[in-house]
């Protein structure tokens, strides 16, 4: 076998490589073994940062996901509808002061009348012969008077002569006051019975128009409205008063300025227009409502009193106020409150006052911000400090979009 020249006996005699084929070996060795380090501490740290990522990741899918909304300015006009009650701007029936029978009657139920205007008569005898028997009663009456206030002045004359007493004198004159008093009694009494008479006609209040008639020709008229049936009866419609009951959570609403449109079921595509007259100041204790009055003009006779209407009050709205869902809201025993999300994403607790209910939605008056993020449907366990995750986000009113 030839030996190299460079190679050392060394070398030759151990078999083993010269000290600088050593050197040239051992740094791919180093290379090698640094990059299998690399490889290895790479692999661990991505591991490590994938447990991390999953770890965090199952933490936030843990935690309960809500759908948040934000108030909504309520300050656009809203709009309250209520039942009414169309009456006439004045109703009356009409019933007879004197007993009779009815002579004969002039109007019928639609006619239009005028104040004083005759609707009928009636036929009382009885009146007529008392009227007569008061006023012989009172030509009897003046003449004694007369007798006795001259008797009374001669027995003044006659004391001076001494012809007379004082106390006959003094009985002259208590029978004269006596007489006058009696012709007294007798003018109020004729007086009184031509009055009576007087009623033999009837007549209308004020204008309106007969919307009843009760009696015909003939039939017995009892005086007075307690047990006696009403003759006619008569309303006037040319205005109309619409009573309406507004709930106690929203009288603070009604102002003297509000206006309102009406709207009946014998005309459902005409709506009248009526401004609000007064209230009544108080609030029902049965009802726990406030009573409003509401003035309607109906000139041309197109409501028709007694009808039943619904009311559609226009309320302004209020800069100040906010507006939710109405199942944004808590129920607890210690009140009205929401569920919001905070800066951290953690529910917090705030209680709320209520305002006006609009059906799906309700004014919020005070507890809550502009900003804040409220809880749809909160869970009736819900605390605060509890995490969520944020689901949805919308504003109250607007349809829901996912949150980024």
């Amino acid at each position: 076998m030839n030996q190299s020249p460079h190679s050392s006996p060394d070398a030759q005699q151990t078999g083993r490589p010269a000290p600088d084929q050593e050197k040239g070996l051992s740094l791919p060795l180093l290379l090698g073994v640094a990059a299998l380090v690399a490889l290895v501490g790479w692999r661990l740290s991505g591991r490590a940062h994938a447990e991390s990522s999953l770890k965090a990741q199952t933490s936030q899918l843990a935690q309960q996901a809500v759908e948040v909304v934000t108030p909504l300015a309520s300050n656009a006009p809203q709009e309250l509808v209520l039942p009414g009650n169309v009456q006439a701007w004045s109703d009356a029936p009409i019933y007879a002061r004197t007993g009779g029978y009815l002579k004969r009657w002039l109007v019928d139920i639609g006619q239009p009348v005028k104040a004083g205007q005759l609707l009928a008569e009636i036929d009382a005898p009885e009146v007529d012969q008392q009227l007569r028997q008061a006023q012989a009663d009172l030509t009897a009456a003046e003449v004694a008077s007369n007798q006795a206030q001259s008797t009374a002045e001669r027995y003044k004359k006659l004391i001076d002569s001494h012809a007379v007493s004082n106390q006959e004198v003094e009985d002259n004159i208590s029978n004269a006051q006596a007489k006058r008093a009696a012709l007294a009694s007798a003018k109020a009494n004729v007086q009184r019975l031509k009055e009576l008479q007087g009623f033999e006609r009837v007549v209308a209040p004020f204008d309106g128009v007969v919307t009843a008639r009760n009696v015909d020709v003939g039939a017995l008229v009892v005086a007075g409205g307690g047990s006696g049936q009403a003759l006619f009866r008569v309303a006037d419609t040319r205005k109309l008063r619409v009573y309406v009951d507004v709930p106690e959570s929203l009288s603070a609403s009604i102002k003297p300025t509000l206006t309102a449109d009406l709207r009946v079921s014998a005309t459902p595509r005409q709506t009248f227009s009526a401004k609000l007259l007064n209230t009544s100041t108080a609030i029902n204790a049965t009802s726990r409502t406030l009573l409003t009055q509401w003035l309607v003009d109906n000139a041309q006779s197109a409501l028709l009193p007694g009808s039943y209407a619904e009311v559609h009050i226009k309320i302004p709205g209020k800069a100040d106020t906010l507006r939710l869902p109405g199942n944004t809201l808590l129920f607890r025993g210690d009140g009205l409150s929401v569920a919001t999300v905070d800066a951290h994403n953690q529910i917090l607790i705030k209680p709320v006052v209520q305002g006006r209910d609009f059906g799906k939605e309700v004014e919020i008056l005070d507890g809550l911000q502009a900003h804040d993020r409220v809880i749809v449907n909160p869970s009736d366990s819900a605390v605060t400090g509890v995490p969520v995750r944020i689901a949805t986000s919308t504003t109250a009113g607007a349809k829901p979009h996912e949150s980024h």
